[in-house]
């Protein structure tokens, strides 16, 4: 029994900083930052994925060091590792995603035998999860908490992706909790603002609607209630990549504990500030400094 599951495919990132001259490159991937950030918090993690030959053993090494189970990790001889180049503008405030390889789906026969866990989430990057994986996994757990963006993502010919529709919107319905950032609320709801978005999420059956909203914090709404929790502080800003991915792996390792959506709000936004003061999934903070920092989002929202 996990505390937490992660779906989704591990991916190869090679980021443009302005701040930097080159690029540098690092596992990346929706699970990876939420599988290093719950298990900084003490949750039980195993991560469900697949990668080519291309994937280094370093990555697995690193993350079977941080204590994350890999037993559900595929990996292809003959096939490649999803791979994205994020190009971010001067401020840090857009970003530029381009394709550059593809893993191949997660089919059911890829699912380990016994999966049984407090939560699981699923976090497509590039449209690796079907409606059937979904359902499949809708039985492994009370929880089910949905990023979708892997799902919204259209690409051009040069790889460069845009967002667009949700294909299916069945999958909406064997959700509890959706996470996503505005844009993607938006193109998954065919609304065009946070209320609308949210309104129509929790019509669909969902519980919990997190939209993540970068410096101005995110927006939660439970049963139609919204409560904005602001950005906790980083102490300097270097990569903001994976940070919403950081608040959903700091929420789902308190709400499965128990805790309450405030609470559990509170650190993951301290978690996404800490994420964004290294680069790529290596700035996490201890269970204890990330709990500090929520604490003093917590007392002032309560």
């Amino acid at each position: 029994m996990f505390d937490i599951i992660a779906v989704g495919h591990l991916s190869i990132d090679s980021i443009f900083l302005p701040s930097r001259r080159s690029p540098f490159t690092v596992l990346g991937g929706s699970s990876a930052y939420v599988s290093f950030v719950a298990r900084r918090l003490d949750a039980r993690v195993s991560v469900v994925s697949k990668v080519g030959a291309d994937f280094p053993d370093a990555y697995k090494w690193w993350l079977e060091q941080e204590g994350v189970d890999l037993s559900g990790l595929v990996k292809v001889e003959d096939g490649q590792t999803t791979r994205y180049e994020l190009r971010y503008s001067d401020d840090l405030s857009e970003r530029v995603l381009q394709l550059k390889a593809k893993a191949g789906a997660i089919l059911v026969d890829d699912l380990p035998e016994s999966l049984k866990a407090r939560a699981v989430h699923v976090a497509p990057i590039d449209g690796e999860v079907s409606y059937e994986i979904v359902e499949k996994l809708r039985s492994c757990a009370p929880i089910l908490s949905l990023d979708p963006q892997g799902l919204v993502r259209n690409y051009g010919e040069d790889g460069k992706v845009t967002v667009g529709s949700l294909n299916d919107k069945r999958i909406l319905r064997l959700v509890d909790i959706f996470k996503s950032s505005l844009r993607e609320a938006e193109a998954v709801t065919a609304t065009s603002d946070l209320e609308s978005a949210v309104k129509t999420l929790h019509e669909s059956g969902i519980k919990i609607v997190i939209v993540t909203l970068g410096k101005d914090g995110a927006a939660v709404s439970v049963e139609n209630e919204l409560h904005r929790v602001p950005a906790a502080k980083a102490s300097r800003i270097v990569d903001p990549t994976g940070a919403g991915d950081a608040f959903i792996g700091g929420f789902l390792a308190e709400y499965v504990k128990g805790e309450d959506c405030s609470w559990s709000s509170s650190v993951g936004s301290s978690a996404a500030s800490f994420v964004v003061e290294g680069m790529g999934p290596t700035n996490f903070g201890s269970k204890e400094e990330v709990c500090d920092r929520a604490r003093g989002l917590y007392e002032k929202e309560n």
